[in-house]
Order: structure tokens, then C-alpha cells, then sequence
């Protein structure tokens, strides 16, 4: 159906076999991946979220980093708190991505060594 939709804007016809496979393999592609992105159905929802216990905050993780540069201490809880990619950081810090790789990269040397790990 679809090369039969843009047959009419067709400009060269020298090759109909050629687009007619483009067009055929294409298509192929679309398919695999809708079959792909579609949802597995279940006989049975499962019950609602368990209950959890709340994760317990180690507060002296936090009185660390709090002690770090500015720069290391922003990074790295954009990193691990907001979860973004260095080049958002990079642009919140006012540095390249490199640099904000540098200082994730430094603040975490530095916790790791005032935890002894």
C-alpha cells in the first residue's frame, strides 16, 4: 500500500525493482520493531505495590558531601540525586561535560577515601 501511495510522486522510474525492495524492507523494520515495543499480555494483574520500609538516608554520607567543593558537591548530586548526563551538568555548572565528568569523577575520590573504601 505504501509504494502504491508514493508511486504517483515517483521521479525516476529507471529503478522500480530497487525501490520497490526499499520500500518492502523498510516496512520489514517498521514491523519488528512494533512487535517489539508492544506490551506481553497477562491472564492476571498482579496486586498492588508491595509495602516497603522507607530507605534509611546515611546521614553521614551526606555531612560528607556536603563537605566537598561546590563544584564536586553540585555534580555529583546531579549525577546520583537527579540522575542527569554529565552535558546537562556541564551546563547547571557552568563547565564543559568533560569537566563535569572531572568533578563527579574527584568528588568521588574523595568520599570513597574519607569512607576508607
Amino acid at each position: 500500500m505504501a509504494a502504491l501511495r508514493s508511486y504517483p510522486g515517483l521521479s525516476d522510474g529507471s529503478n522500480l525493482k530497487g525501490w520497490l525492495f526499499t520500500i518492502a524492507h523498510r516496512k520489514a523494520i517498521d514491523c519488528h520493531r512494533r512487535r517489539r515495543r508492544a506490551g506481553v499480555p497477562h491472564a492476571e494483574l498482579p496486586e498492588t505495590g508491595e509495602e516497603r520500609e522507607p530507605e534509611t538516608v546515611d546521614q553521614s554520607l551526606w555531612v560528607r558531601v556536603r563537605g566537598l567543593p561546590p563544584k564536586q558537591r553540585s555534580s555529583i548530586v546531579l549525577r546520583y540525586v537527579e540522575d542527569l548526563p554529565y552535558r546537562t551538568i556541564g551546563e547547571v555548572t557552568g563547565c564543559s561535560e568533560s569537566a563535569a565528568r572531572q568533578n563527579v569523577r574527584a568528588g568521588l575520590i574523595k568520599l570513597r577515601e574519607e569512607f576508607g573504601t
